[in-house]
This record gives C-alpha cells, sequence and structure tokens, in this order.
C-alpha cells in the first residue's frame, strides 16, 4: 500500500506523495525565487528546510541556488536520497507541526522557470505526426522521407526564448510567400502548437563522449511539458534546405513543475515494435516509453487528446542520437519529444493536423471557428500518467495566450 501525506487534499490527486515535482516561486512577502517541492496545493519551501540539518551537508547548498540546476548537477544518488527524505517528512505525521510551517499554498505564488536552460533540440519523434505532415505536403508521394525511420529527426532550438507556463506569445513575424506568388513580410497567419513532452537534463557529459540509450536514468533528471510554437506560414517558406529557424524560434512554453523520472516508473509502457532494427547505437535493452495522455484545450474547448505512449523513437533514443556525434550534455538542456499524435483525428497535437492545413476548422470557445490561432486564444496542454497502487500523476499545464504583433 503507497504511503499517503498529512498535508490535506494531497492523496489522492495528481500531486500526491508518488509525485513530488519540483519547481522554482517565489511569495509577496519573499519575492526571491527559491525551490519547492509540490504536495497537493501547497508547495514546501526546500530553501527553508536547508537553512537546518534535515538535508546533508553536501546537498543543502543545491536548494539555496535559484534554479533547479545545481542539484540536478548532482546526479541520481542525490536525486533518491533527497526523494526518500522527501516522502518521508510528508508522510510521517511526526513533522507535521514543524514542517506545516514550511508550506505556501500554490494560489498565494509565483511560479517561475525552474531550470536555466542550457540547449534546446526539439525532435519529430511520431510516426502518426510525421506522416500526416508528409500526407499534406506531399500528396503525391510516400509520407515518411527516407530517413525517418533509420534515425531520431531533430534540430536546434533557442534556449533563450523558453517561457515558462502563463508567459503571453506575441505573434511572430516574417517572410512568407504568399499564394500568387510574391514573398511578403508580416505577422504570421498560420500560427501554430505542438504538444510535446520535454525531458530535462542534470549529469552532463565531456565533449566527445556518445551516451548509450541504457545510460538514460544516468543523466535525465525528469520530464515537462512543452508546447513548443510554430508559425507554419514563416516556416514553409524557411525550412529548405536547413530546417526550421524563425518559424519556430520566438517561444517554447514549458512547465512549471519537473517531474522526477522516479515519479513516472508507473507509467513506462512498451514501446512500438521498430522495422527496420535501429543501428546499434540505438538499440535499448530494455525498449520502452511513457504512458502519458495528454489534452489541448483551445479557448476553454478540448479539441485533442494525444497518446505519447505511441511515440516511435523514445526519449533514450533520442539521447542517443543527439549525443552520438561527441555532442557534450550539459546541466539544464532540454529535448522535447515533437508533436505526439495518435492514429485518430481527435489525437492530433498540432492545429496544422487537427484541422487538416486551415480546410477543415474546428470550433472553440462559444461556437467561434478557428484554422490556426488569432490574437486573443488561449491554449492550454496537460498531461496525466499512472502512478503506483492506481494513483494518477499529473504534470500540471502548459498555458499560453496570443498577443498581437508588434507594429
Amino acid at each position: 500500500m503507497t504511503a499517503t501525506s498529512w498535508v490535506e487534499g494531497a492523496d489522492p490527486g495528481p500531486f500526491g506523495l508518488a509525485h513530488l515535482p519540483y519547481g522554482v516561486f517565489s511569495t509577496r512577502k519573499d519575492p526571491a525565487p527559491r525551490i519547492g517541492v509540490r504536495i497537493g496545493d501547497q508547495i514546501l519551501d526546500l530553501r527553508a528546510l536547508a537553512t537546518g540539518t534535515f538535508f546533508l551537508p553536501w546537498i543543502r547548498p543545491a536548494f539555496h541556488e535559484h534554479a533547479l540546476n545545481a542539484f540536478m548537477a548532482m546526479g541520481p544518488p542525490a536525486w533518491r536520497l533527497v526523494r526518500h527524505q522527501l516522502t518521508e517528512l510528508l508522510s510521517d505525521r511526526r513533522h507535521q507541526d514543524q514542517s506545516a510551517t514550511l508550506l505556501t499554498p500554490v494560489d498565494r505564488a509565483h511560479l517561475h522557470l525552474p531550470f536555466h536552460v542550457a540547449d534546446y533540440v526539439d525532435f519529430y519523434a511520431s510516426e502518426h505526426h510525421a506522416a500526416n505532415l508528409g500526407r499534406l505536403f506531399r500528396p503525391d508521394a510516400e509520407p515518411l522521407l527516407p530517413n525517418w525511420k533509420h534515425l531520431p529527426v531533430g534540430y536546434h532550438g533557442r534556449a533563450g526564448t523558453v517561457v515558462p507556463s502563463g508567459t503571453p506569445v506575441v505573434r511572430p513575424r516574417g517572410q512568407r510567400k504568399t499564394p500568387d506568388g510574391p514573398v511578403e513580410f508580416g505577422p504570421s497567419a498560420r500560427l501554430d502548437i505542438e504538444a510535446e513532452v520535454g525531458f530535462v537534463v542534470g549529469v552532463g557529459t565531456d565533449l566527445g563522449t556518445p551516451v548509450n540509450p541504457d545510460d538514460f536514468a544516468e543523466h535525465v533528471f525528469g520530464a515537462v511539458l512543452v508546447n513548443d510554437w510554430s508559425a507554419r506560414d514563416i516556416q514553409a517558406w524557411e525550412y529548405v534546405p536547413l530546417g526550421p529557424f524563425l518559424g519556430k524560434s520566438f517561444a517554447t512554453s514549458i512547465g512549471h513543475w519537473v517531474t522526477p523520472l522516479d515519479a513516472l516508473a508507473a507509467a513506462k509502457a512498451e514501446a512500438p515494435v521498430q522495422d527496420p532494427a535501429p543501428l546499434g547505437y540505438l538499440q535499448e535493452t530494455e525498449r520502452f516509453g511513457y504512458d502519458l495522455s495528454m489534452s489541448v484545450r483551445w479557448n476553454g474547448t478540448q479539441v485533442s487528446r494525444p497518446p505519447f505512449k505511441g511515440m516511435y523513437w523514445t526519449p533514450a533514443q533520442m539521447l542517443a542520437h543527439l549525443t552520438v556525434n561527441g555532442a557534450s550534455l550539459r546541466t539544464g538542456d532540454l529535448f522535447a519529444s515533437g508533436t505526439v499524435s495518435g492514429a485518430a483525428a481527435d489525437e492530433r497535437g498540432s492545429f496544422l493536423e487537427l484541422t487538416w492545413g486551415g480546410k477543415e476548422p474546428v470550433t472553440v470557445g462559444d461556437g467561434e471557428s478557428r484554422a490556426f490561432l488569432e490574437d486573443g486564444d488561449t491554449v492550454v496542454l496537460e498531461a496525466t500518467a499512472p502512478g503506483p497502487d492506481g494513483s494518477v500523476i499529473g504534470l500540471g499545464e502548459v498555458t499560453g495566450t496570443i498577443l498581437p504583433a508588434p507594429h
């Protein structure tokens, strides 16, 4: 039987004792950002906890930082020790009276970007998403390009435009090709989302040292939800021959809470069989993904439920591929899955797919018709995963509202 927390309302719930995600928060009384762990609708202040003797001396300094990077860099032994200690603290009523004074209600806290982003890499790991785009853009050819089933296709994004959930997104401007031929400059008219799952690197590597997929958990600290906003008209004109650039680099939103990998142990799921078999450096002793059920809401209307479980390329394979050429990992690196899409029409994780290139608009909000995002639109991504003993892990939400392009 799974232990429960003395924090009122925490269990059962998406932020119960089996979850304990990490984030960074501040309050009006104390505006300095500090690390906390969420339990139910409360945040336990780890900076305050580290002021005493609760953590071992070599761990305490990490919780006096303003971001998770120092703690993430300590690696799995520290992550597991702290998780064990926090589980004991929040389940044993002998700690209740003293520890309750270190709790802050979530609705009274200001939440920040949880870690300093070092590098950002975005993949293209869903076969359904890649095939849908192939059918849209190359209707007379095979949906998948020849390389797609041999390697996890990806590109390097812009770490400086990764923003926390709730940050408004300004409509980007750029070059685009009009239907009748001329090239023009202006605000994107085909602004889109990509519902994704991101993975945060804790332990880095030296330059020239590839990472084996079986060592995934030795380097990756946890997972976050990601919305990789995309300007499809800008992207369509610029991407040949070098790939995404300005159509992707203006904003990428991530969740406030980083879910530790250990919290997702019960969500491990067998990944799809790969044919052809991948090359040796991409082969896994234990091939698994995660059973995450995602939700996309557009102006309050749920329009899609993408399933992460069916992703063709696993997070471990993505990590192995991005380092196979000797590229080093750094604490705070973020790599994302690319759009998560399933086989069904209501499982598509981008509006480009959902509206089939804008030809099949959807109804959102109070009966409004949408093909792509309009100014004032709000998108909310959420995800849940199975936890131990039938519990549910909630990965929080990622929300963003579109603001007009600058004049």
